[in-house]
């Protein structure tokens, strides 16, 4: 199943939501360059393709972290299976 918005364009709060951050997370890391945004209007928006990529880095990265703290976990014998 593929999962399409009913726009391209994502205000900045509905971009936060889907993330499950806040929006001042999102506004912090938009201007850290991470994830960019452009203008509509008085507003900045996000594109939705731009927001799935940059879930999909993040998600990756952090499938990576807790595999590696499981390694380190078992390493040390800290008692996780």
């Amino acid at each position: 199943m593929t999962v399409e918005p009913i726009q391209d364009d994502l205000t900045i709060q509905d971009a936060a939501d889907l993330l499950k951050i806040s929006r001042s997370h999102l506004v912090k890391l938009l201007e850290a360059g991470a994830l960019h945004a452009h203008r509509s209007g008085n507003d900045k928006r996000v594109r939705f393709a731009d927001l799935m990529r940059f879930k999909a880095v993040q998600d990756h990265a952090s499938s990576e972290a807790m595999a590696e703290l499981a390694r380190q976990g078992q390493e040390l014998q800290l008692g996780y299976e």
